[in-house]
Order: C-alpha cells, then structure tokens, then sequence
C-alpha cells in the first residue's frame, strides 16, 4: 500500500483555494448584513447537490450521487479528467438511493420502491434492490438471480429479497461474497452466476470473513434459560462451527469480532467483559482466550478497526481504531495513514480544543483534545490511498466534499449549498445530573446569536429513538435540529439512560424505566436548562419520533408536566405490543423485549394534559401507524388539543419523495411556531 506523502500533502494547502469545475459556489453574504437568511422547508427536504462519493480500487474513477428535484442520478468520472462531463446513470421505475464501486468496472447500486401485499392486513412498505452494473450503466445484473431456490415458496420469497454484499474480495478481480438470507454465496461479478458457499438456518445473524476472504465466524441469535442470547461461534478445522462465547442480552456483554490478523488463529474482538466501555483485544482462536488489550479509550466504548486487506507490503496492517466519542471518531495509527489524515486536517482548517468530558459510569471528569467545531472524515479511497475523497463540515455546517489526488486537494462539491452555517445553531457535549446523582451525556444546540441574540430561548427537548441508540455531534441528515436552531429554538438531546454507546452502566440503567426514571432523565435536562438561563421556563416543548415519540406522548400524560406541547412522531403508544410487533430485525425485538416496560401511553390517553401533535406514515412497518391512531382516539377525549396527520408513503426513516419530506418538516415547523395550543411556542 503506498501512502500520499507528508511533504506533498502540506504541498497541497496552497491549492486548497484553487477554482475546479466541479466546485459549487455559495453567494458570500453582503458586508454588515443585518440579519442571516432562514433556509426555507424546501432548502432542508432537497435532495443533496453531491453525496455518496466512492472511489475505484484502482483509483482511476469516482462516482457519486446527485441531486435533481425529486430524484438522484449517478455520475461516474474519470479521476485524471474531472472537468470533463461525467457518465450519468439514471433508473426509470425505482429511485436510486445508493452507489458504491464492487470493482474496478462494476458499480453496485442500491434502488427503492413503494410495495404494497395484498392479502393478509394489506401491507404498504418498500421494497429495496441491489444491483450491478458497469461505469456507463448498459449491463445491470441482479444478484438475486444467481440464487437457485430450493423450494417455490423460497422461490416466490425471493422475488422480495435483495443482497447484502459481506466480502468485497479486494484482491479478487472477478468474484465478492454475498448474503442472502442466512446463506452466503461466492458471486461472479462479471457473469452473474453464484456458488453458494454456506447453507444456514434462519438463526444465523450475520458472518465474518478473514483477510483472505474465508468465512472464519458466524453469529446466531437465539433463546435459552436465561432470555436471548447472540453466540459467536469460529469455524473448525474440519468445517464445522464451535461456540466460543455466549452473551446474553440482559447483560449487555458484547464480543463481537472487529477483523481477523495475519496469524490466522488470531482475531481481534470487541468486549466489554467485565469492564464498562468496551476495548479491542485480541483473542485467540485456539486456546479460546482473550488476550491484550489492543485499543481502549478512556472515556468512550471503541467500536472498529480499519486493517488493510490488500495484498503487499502491508497486508494486515491495523490502520485506524474508532471510538464512540461525541461523534463516530477514527484514532490513525499506520504510521503512513496518521501523516495523510494529519495533512488533510491542516489544509481543511481542522483544530483541537479543550473539551471537558464526564463518564458516566464513574463520575470522573476530564479534559481532552477534540475537534469541536469543524471535523473532517474520509468518505472512499483508493486500495493505495493515491486518490482519497473527504468531507469537512461541522455539527451547523453540511460541509463541503474535496479530492485529494496527485498532490492536489481539489473541492468536488458541497451537499447544501442552499444552506449558510451561520442561520445554523452549532452543537456542544453537556453533562448534567438526573435527580438520582446520575450523570447524564447530552447535546445541546443553541440558535446563532447574531441573529437570536443571547437567550433564553424557547426550547425543544429531542429524545432519540431506539431507545438502544445515541445521537452524535455531527451535522444531522434529519434535519430536525438544523431547522430548529433556524428557528430560533435551542435543542437539548439527552442521552438519558438505556442509551447505547456511552458504556454499560447508563444502558442498563434504563431497563423496565420506560416512561419513569428514563423520562426523568429528559425533564431533569429541561429543568437545568433553565437554570442554565438557556431556556425560557414557560416555552419548552418535546419533540421525538419512534422511542422519542413513545417519550412525547408521555410528556403529555405525566403528571405536574413541564411542557407547553408535545410532538410525537411514529411514537410506540402500546407496550404490550411493542415485545410482539416493533422492529423488523427479529433480534433486536427479542433483545429489548425483556427490558420493556413502565408507563404505557394507551392506557392514558385520556389523560392528556397539554396540546400535542401526532405524526406516522401509513408504510411504517417498524411502529406501525396503529399505534398512533388509537392514542390520537383516545387522547382526543381528554378535552386538550389533539392535532394528527397521517402522511401518505411515508415509513420508518427516508421519505420516498421530497415533497413528503418538506411534508413532514413543515408540519413540525408550523405547529411550533403558531399552534402548541395556540400562538406557537
């Protein structure tokens, strides 16, 4: 693998402010402006201008998508050529939604549709499909063909299914390894045909394959004694499967394999065995045995590696560690690797400051060095790193994406152009104490003051779904928030207890407090915001979908509430059947199913005690939309003001079109600012 040099890249800075054609221009704001511009709902529900950047193994193309109205294309360019017009791809009856190069010459392309099943509830969702094709988009080939069904029922099953792609096999030309189902098959990119390698049962829940390609581990998720439980199992000399570790869900003891070293009875391993952040340790295969640790932080869990698989003179290579800290966050430590991000962070601007972190688990403060306002990450790179695509923004500012190739670091193109970072409120880590001495992580993001002024502000509290998720300190793809601080409104979003990624002990703390402790959590960070003096005491509403909706509609019925209104988007009203019906992956409800319980909304409805506003889509198969009509019944006997919109085409996450997207914010943006019971918040 040969790195980009030092010199070349400091070489570079001085091109940063060169003129390509690909760059997209924002008009400068006129000198002495009195006031900055709220981006409109259209500007937040637009598509991005450029987006999904990928680069060729051998480094001579990049594609990436591109926004036009209510639609995505593909542009494919020449890496040595980028002011030439790019190849376009289009699609006719699904919507592109993803690209990504599998080879050289094959793109795989991940598209989307509306799907409706008659029969039994008439089902609405979507229906997603992976595809290949070349870099002019003539021969698409489905890999779903390749697949020969055992049976008819398997058959017809597999008209609705599409693959997941588990082994590039980078030093393969022709062939990547493919998941359908539980059975992982060994694909000819170029002639579209199939071996399948490994028949599984429906309890396999995902695979690892080592440096080389093979399958080495496999993961099955399943019930014993002691409730749901994943085991990791290595594969045996003779092809079989041995158990190495079992973790039970209500224990939240991860072992999750990270990669494989060049010692092919060494991997590596993620595990918070015994410990409350988890750490990266090797572990041998054979003597079943945790060894050193690796990687560890401090204060946050590590969640990756990056090792090269590229046969040469650093094949195995460890290149980077990822921890969860404010936000995903790579520790480079290839000696090579380490001088690329360190160039490319000086010629984008980016700089550490102090920042002042608390971990939960011990109440132990700290301070360290971290990029809180601008951040850069590497988006897609070629297998020698000669070619390397970034994206540099900040938590108000959708950023811009450059190249960094032959020397150069050129801009390619910025998401958003239609939005200026300064109408933006920028994002910090806070800590607070929850009324039991807990402490508790959160993000707050306070509107510009230059617009604004200094507060106190009318304040929305934003709980995440999940509940065993995190929010990070990133520009938000949502933008729920982003619209809100251009409102004017500061946003809290407490990662209360039963969040996942700030350690073990605040995600247990929040099994079976649905509602009690958990919601405290969320009204002991309004209430410090007011002491604070960043919110208006009078004038806090919630905001939150899924889980976060649960959490609104809550904020509805507790009693001596501290909320002026409430906005419950695809919220899970009915925890009886939340164990039964929510989530689409089948372990992750069984996972929760055991740690679900505390106030449930339906069953107090009717005694809703501030105005709300009620949100769902009618193809949401994760919460589906009954679970918001019936609360909507229900609380609309309580005698407050109970609004509801049920948007067409609209599911559990992206909007199908940018209509129902602007659809969405706009019922948000206008209930804030003149209903919440009257004259907004």
């Amino acid at each position: 693998m040969r790195l980009v040099s030092t010199a070349a890249l400091f070489a570079a800075i001085a091109c940063v402010g060169a003129s390509p054609a690909l760059a997209l221009d924002i008009a400068a704001a006129p000198a002495g402006a009195a006031a900055v511009a709220a981006p409109t709902i259209q500007d937040f529900a637009a598509f991005p201008r450029m987006s999904s950047f990928t680069v060729s193994p051998d480094g001579k193309h990049i594609a990436a998508l591109q926004g036009r109205g209510e639609e995505q294309v593909i542009l494919v360019w020449d890496a040595e050529h980028l002011d030439r017009t790019p190849t376009t791809i289009g699609a006719s009856q699904m919507k592109v939604r993803g690209v990504s190069f599998i080879k050289n010459d094959v793109l795989g392309v991940t598209m989307w549709q509306p799907y409706d099943v008659s029969g039994a509830g008439n089902i609405k969702t979507f229906l997603s499909k992976f595809l290949l094709t070349d870099l002019e988009g003539r021969n698409w080939r489905d890999p779903i063909n390749s697949f020969r069904p055992r049976s008819d029922g398997e058959a017809e099953f597999l008209k609705t299914q599409s693959p997941s792609v588990l082994d590039s096999l980078p030093n393969d030309p022709d062939n990547i390894l493919i998941q359908i189902g539980s059975d992982v098959l060994r694909l000819n990119v170029r002639t579209n045909r199939a071996e399948r390698i490994q028949r599984a049962n429906e309890r396999v829940i995902g695979y690892s394959t080592d440096l080389n390609g093979e399958l080495r581990m496999r993961n099955i998720a399943d019930r014993d004694a002691d409730g749901i439980y994943i085991a990791t199992q290595f594969r045996n000399a003779s092809g079989g499967w041995d158990e190495h570790f079992r973790s039970h869900a209500k224990n939240r003891e991860v072992f999750a394999v990270a990669g494989f070293s060049t010692d092919p009875n060494i991997a590596y391993v993620i595990s918070n065995r015994d410990r409350d952040k988890a750490a990266i340790f090797e572990y041998d295969v054979a003597a079943r045995r945790l060894g050193e640790v690796v990687f560890e932080h401090p204060l946050f869990e590590a969640s990756g590696m990056s090792i090269n698989r590229v046969r040469g003179p650093h094949f195995g290579e460890v290149r980077s560690f990822e921890y969860n800290g404010p936000r995903e966050t790579e520790y480079p430590i290839a000696s090579g690797y380490e001088a690329l991000t360190s160039g490319l962070e000086q010629a984008l601007h980016i700089e550490k400051h102090p920042l002042q972190v608390t971990d939960p688990a011990t109440g132990a403060t700290r301070t360290i060095s971290y990029a809180t306002d601008r951040y850069m990450e590497v988006r897609a790179a070629s297998q020698d790193w000669s070619t390397v695509v970034v994206w540099a923004g900040a938590s108000n500012d959708p950023g811009t994406y450059s190249i960094f190739r032959n020397g150069q670091l050129t801009p390619l193109g910025q998401p958003y152009p239609q939005i200026n970072p300064a109408s933006i409120g920028k994002t910090e880590l806070v800590y607070y104490k929850a009324r039991d001495g807990l402490d508790i992580p959160a993000f707050l993001s306070k509107p510009p003051a230059d617009v604004f002024g200094p507060g106190p502000y009318p304040t929305v509290i934003m709980p995440h779904g999940g509940p065993w998720a995190r929010d990070e300190m990133t520009w938000d793809y949502s933008s729920w928030r982003a619209m809100l601080t251009s409102r004017g409104y500061a946003v809290l979003q407490p990662q209360y207890r039963g969040s996942d990624g700030w350690g073990k002990r605040l995600w247990m703390a929040g099994d079976n407090e649905w509602g009690q402790k958990m919601q405290d959590d969320k009204d002991d960070g309004a209430l410090w915001l007011v002491q604070q003096g960043v919110a208006q005491r009078d004038r806090i509403a919630m905001f939150g979908f899924s889980y976060g909706g649960y959490a609104a509609m809550v904020a509805g019925i507790r009693p001596e509430g501290i909320y002026k209104c409430a906005i419950a988007g695809a919220g899970v009203s009915d925890l009886t059947r939340i164990r039964s019906s929510m989530f689409q992956n089948p372990y992750t409800r069984e996972a929760q199913r055991d740690t679900v319980s505390g106030l449930n909304p339906i069953t107090r409805a009717n005694e809703v005690k501030i105005p709300m506003m009620v949100f769902t889509g009618d193809r949401d198969q994760t919460v589906t939309r009954d679970h918001s009509d019936l609360f909507v019944s229900r609380a609309q006997t309580s005698g407050q003001d109970i609004q509801y919109h049920l948007i067409n085409d609209y599911a559990h996450g992206p909007a199908w079109t940018r209509a129902i997207m602007a659809q969405q914010l706009g019922y948000i943006d206008d209930y804030l600012k003149s209903g919440c019971g009257g004259h907004g918040l």
